[in-house]
């Protein structure tokens, strides 16, 4: 081989077997009589290719099965000869380790006992495109792409489980790639379950033909008690032929085929229901596939296509939540009937949260009731609903991953989750004013230091981080308070007007249950801040024009903790989750774009859903820290 060509080889073997192979067969030729690669000494090809092999566990697997005698002969006078060459394959396997004991210590165990990985590890991610991704896909998605890329030096296949036309949409399947973006998830490949029709409708043939797979045409409450009291169907012993004959009817979707679905046959009194005759192929002649068009008729149920296409693509380890443990045994069932390469399960405990439902078809039912905004309103667990309230991606990561693939279910408060997002936010949010319009009180001010006219200063945006840069505060005779605050005041309190100085309150009203209408404050500048309990905020009315506002604040979307599958959703709802509060900020509100963080001083953070630039008022969603109000 010339130079170039060694130079191809050895940017090239970081794949699969099937990506690899025709580069081993052309390495084993070239060393027929050679004892390098090139020359008659280690060259720098010698080195390189050593270590993508070594480097690459499934290449380095088939190698040393002696598959390839020249190759296995020179790999190994390699390795012999020259040991320094594994200083470099072992600085990367000690960086792998060092980054599962970091993450193991940052709150979970990584530590997973998983199979053959040596042999090299491919993950995947399988959501349905019927919905948008929630907080359960996004565990799901981390922990797979932490495995594949961090862990172990391998891959991750992304893979649209789309095999139900009449909940799949092409928006949902945009999304869910968009998202997994948005997450710093980046799969080695997309495909699609639909890819594999005409192979899976082939399989289905094949299991019918072996007697593993019946058409059945009982009705679906029936089938249901039958599965449940483990009673075998009138249909179980169709022969062959009649199966054959009906499986095609289903195809034509003529009216016969459409009375039926096909069935593996595994068992009927399993005490595992899963393992008792799951449907693995039924009819959907009404709805067109957003991908395959009126092609199919019929389509394969993930409990077929599933294992199939796992092994198909190659996957070696396959993650998904405790809701599946049940499925696994089937999953092995088809892997063997099938005779299909081994692919390895593991379990971990979905995310649950209280107050809070993940099922897709119960959030569709808000959106499409017009319950909520749609799949990125604040109140939904969706990934887009999450970020719309303020959480930022860095801790929805680090949250989720501290959670770590453990298999111990628990019910999490948010409390907990929208603390991890207040520390990635405090430390470089900057601060803001805001006085609410309701019953805001207009307050003269006087005594030595007012200025004759508007003036403004640069004031820090952060008080703890200059790096967040500077805002102009306006300082005039004329401001507003919260009428919170000035109906606590009484006549001659000295109180703080933060960035400014203290003052003493005049002309309060002795009856403070009715709103205050106006007040003068008297400025004593040389007053010690540290002495007064009520230090408020304030807005200039001169010198600066006010941004108009509105403050979004949230509540749970359910009234009970734990939402069973039986329960009735309407009898749960939350009546009022949301409620809206006029305000005006300070002027450089007007700088902020859309989703930018920021803190209004003695109200919380929030995150700007519509910008001044974007017309009309400014919208602010608040954002939870974790603390009960």
């Amino acid at each position: 081989m010339k130079v170039d060509e060694l130079v191809a080889i050895s940017e090239s073997l970081g794949g699969d077997f099937k990506s690899i192979e025709p580069h081993l067969i052309r390495l084993e030729k070239h060393l027929t009589l050679r004892t390098y690669l090139s020359g008659y000494t280690l060259s720098e090809f010698d080195h390189k290719i050593w270590v993508a092999i070594k480097s690459n566990r499934v290449a380095v697997s088939f190698v040393r099965k002696g598959s390839y005698v020249n190759l296995q002969r020179w790999f190994i006078f390699v390795e012999q000869t020259h040991p320094e060459i594994q200083t470099e394959v072992k600085a990367a396997d000690n960086v792998r380790k060092a980054k599962v004991q970091a993450a193991s210590r940052a709150g979970a165990s990584y530590n997973l006992a998983l199979q053959d990985t040596e042999k090299g590890v491919v993950c995947r991610f399988l959501p349905e495109p019927s919905g948008y991704l929630h907080i359960g896909h996004a565990k799901a998605a981390l922990l797979s792409d932490y495995f594949a890329h961090q862990a172990y030096d391998g891959k991750l296949r992304l893979r649209l489980d789309d095999t139900n036309p009449s909940k799949e949409k092409e928006e949902f399947q945009d999304a869910i790639v968009e998202d997994l973006a948005l997450m710093g998830v980046k799969p080695d490949s997309l495909t699609y379950t639909s890819d594999y029709f005409d192979h899976l409708y082939d399989v289905c043939i094949g299991l019918i033909k072996s007697g593993d797979a019946y058409a059945d045409d009982t009705d679906v409450e029936t089938m249901r008690d039958e599965r449940g009291r483990g009673i075998e169907s009138k249909r179980r012993q169709r022969t062959v032929e009649e199966n054959l004959n009906i499986f095609e009817q289903m195809k034509n979707a003529t009216e016969e085929g459409l009375k039926n679905c096909i069935r593996a046959k595994i068992s009927v009194d399993n005490p595992n229901k899963a393992m008792r005759d799951p449907v693995i192929y039924r009819c959907n002649p009404n709805d067109a596939h957003h991908r395959t068009g009126t092609k199919w008729k019929i389509y394969p149920t993930y409990d077929l296509a599933c294992p199939v296409v796992d092994s198909l693509e190659g996957v070696t380890h396959a993650l998904r939540s405790t809701e599946y443990t049940d499925r696994n045994p089937q999953f092995q069932w088809f892997l063997d009937t099938l005779k299909l390469r081994q692919v390895y399960m593991w379990d971990f405990s979905r995310m649950n949260f209280i107050r809070t439902f993940l099922s897709k078809r119960k959030l569709a039912k808000l959106v499409d009731n017009g319950k909520v905004w749609g799949w990125d309103d604040p109140r939904m667990p969706t990934i887009r609903g999450v970020r719309r309230r303020g959480m930022t991606i860095p801790a929805l990561r680090d949250f989720i991953l501290k959670q770590g693939p453990s298999r111990n279910v628990v019910t999490m408060d948010w409390t907990s989750f929208w603390a991890a997002n207040k520390k990635e936010i405090d430390p470089v949010a900057p601060r803001h004013t805001a006085i609410l319009k309701k019953d805001a009180v207009k307050v003269s001010i006087t005594g030595e230091g007012v200025p004759a006219e508007p003036r403004s200063e640069d004031k820090p945006l952060h008080p703890k981080n200059p790096a967040v840069g500077t805002k102009k505060v306006a300082f005039s005779k004329d401001i507003l308070l919260e009428q919170e605050d000035a109906k606590t005041f009484a006549e001659g309190e000295e109180i703080t007007l933060m960035q400014w100085g203290n003052a003493f309150v005049r002309n309060q009203a002795a009856d403070t249950t009715t709103p205050v209408a106006n007040l003068t404050c008297e400025l004593n500048l040389q007053g010690d801040v540290r002495s007064t309990s009520k230090k408020v905020t304030w807005l200039s009315t001169l010198g600066q024009t006010l941004v108009e506002a509105e403050l979004w604040e949230f509540d749970y979307l359910i009234t009970k903790d734990k939402l069973e599958e039986d329960d009735d959703l309407e009898k749960y709802l939350n009546p009022t989750t949301a409620r809206m509060e006029e305000a005006l900020c300070d002027e450089g509100v007007k700088g902020l774009k859309r989703d930018d963080i920021i803190q209004l001083e003695r109200k919380g953070y929030f995150r700007v859903d519509r910008a001044f630039g974007d017309g009309g008022k400014v919208v602010l969603f608040e954002i939870p820290t974790g603390k009960s109000k």
